[in-house]
């Protein structure tokens, strides 16, 4: 009904003897949407209420609940709300809401982080139309409101609280270390079922029966987590940034070796050395672990392993367990890369962290259907065949590699640590 009123304007300028007929139109509409706008829900009652979460985690989603109230007046049959957010957060599209209790409307809106930083919420936008449709009312809700944006520690606190309920022997008292590893703790009378190896004889013989030594895992290990933060390792996998992945399994195994008593140490690079802490001990410094990996930023620059990994090593004054977690597309990428890893093997554990390149996986096991199928096919085919050649190399060199899937790269990172503390190779 609205855009007949500018027509009627038209037809009564194309013909004069309508000027009348068109006033008489125009005057009923002008009325019409006088009367809708007087029955509509009004601004001046309206209220908005939202509730935050102080704090989000990538890979994660948590709701902002909203309360929208209309303190007097009429009640609109539907009202369309939309939040706006900066690029640190998902898009979320607006949603058109029903039904009241008494006079106010509740909804949760999902934030979803997409990076690190400081995501915020800038604005709500709320509209409604009058009961005739004829009318429509806005109104902005000025928020600009920040939420810091941190690795996921909620994912890194449930993954311990498993692992380590897991391997409880007497209610929540964890026996993590005893069994393994070569370092002797004590002795204590052999048993049937026990390694025979384990035999002390010549306590044995001064004690006049069988004693076995009982050994623990090593402890005071320096384990240095080294994260690429360069132009691969920034790009998403799963919507969720390859660096943010890393961080979030870094995390978790430092959890649980700064538990084992082991001294845990952060660093970041990509075109030059970038953040590196000192080495931290106890279980109270994992919150310190948290904070200095927030701070590693993402970059579009390559990473430059000839000065990361040569200043790290001068700053290693033991044998140490280098975790490097980092990417490479093929074989001529990954030269320089092979070449400063193979120095560190020289005195230096090295494990190399990468995840599985799923999207050429899915080439290869696309169906041929087209041309385009096919050819893409035998591109990503031989792009993985470049990079087992790489992952190869590396086991050579006695690296240890670890190429896993996401949503198992944290439990096979903590899985490849106890073999390593186990059999004593630090």
């Amino acid at each position: 009904m609205l855009l007949g009123a500018p027509l009627l304007v038209a037809i009564a300028l194309l013909r004069p003897e309508w000027w009348i007929v068109c006033a008489g139109w125009i005057g009923a509409i002008s009325g019409l949407m006088l009367i809708d706008a007087v029955m509509s829900a009004s601004l001046r009652a309206f209220r908005v209420e939202i509730e935050s979460p102080p704090l989000l985690y990538v890979g994660g989603s948590d709701p902002a609940d909203l309360s929208l109230t209309f303190e007097s007046g009429a009640l609109p049959r539907r009202i369309e709300v939309l939040l706006e957010v900066n690029e640190f957060l998902q898009t979320i599209p607006p949603a058109g809401l029903r039904g009241w209790q008494g006079r106010t409307r509740a909804y949760s809106l999902p934030l979803t982080p997409t990076r690190r930083g400081l995501a915020q919420l800038v604005k709500l936008w709320s509209r409604w139309t009058g009961p005739l449709g004829l009318i429509q009312k806005r109104h902005v809700h000025p928020l600009e409101r920040d939420i810091p944006t941190t690795p996921n520690i909620r994912w890194v606190k449930d993954e311990a609280i498993r692992i380590y309920s897991r391997d409880a022997e007497f209610g929540i008292k964890t026996q993590f270390e005893r069994g393994d590893g070569s370092e002797f703790d004590a002795l204590r009378e052999f048993t049937t079922g026990m390694d025979r190896r384990a035999i002390d004889w010549k306590h044995s013989a001064r004690h006049r029966h069988l004693l076995a030594k009982e050994f623990r895992t090593e402890r005071n290990h320096n384990i240095v987590f080294a994260f690429d933060t360069g132009r691969l390792m920034s790009e998403p996998l799963g919507g969720v940034p390859k660096i943010d992945r890393a961080i979030n399994a870094g995390l978790l195994l430092s959890f649980v070796s700064l538990r084992n008593g082991d001294r845990t140490m952060v660093y970041g690079f990509d075109a030059k050395p970038g953040l590196m802490s000192g080495f931290m001990t106890g279980q109270r410094s994992f919150t310190k672990a948290q904070d200095l990996t927030a701070q590693l930023d993402y970059s579009t620059e390559e990473a430059n392993f000839t000065l990361a990994l040569s200043s790290l090593a001068s700053k290693l004054e033991r044998r140490s367990l280098i975790i490097i977690f980092s990417d490479f597309v093929d074989t001529i990428s990954a030269e320089l890369m092979l070449e400063n890893i193979r120095r560190l093997t020289d005195r230096h554990l090295v494990v190399f962290a990468t995840f599985e390149d799923q999207a050429l996986s899915d080439m290869v096991d696309a169906p041929p259907n087209t041309i385009n199928d096919v050819t893409r096919a035998v591109i990503a085919d031989t792009l993985m065949a470049e990079r087992d050649t790489v992952l190869l190399r590396l086991q050579r060199m006695g690296v240890q590699v670890i190429e896993s899937k996401p949503e198992a790269f944290g439990p096979e990172l903590i899985s490849r640590y106890l073999q390593i503390k186990q059999r004593d190779m630090l």
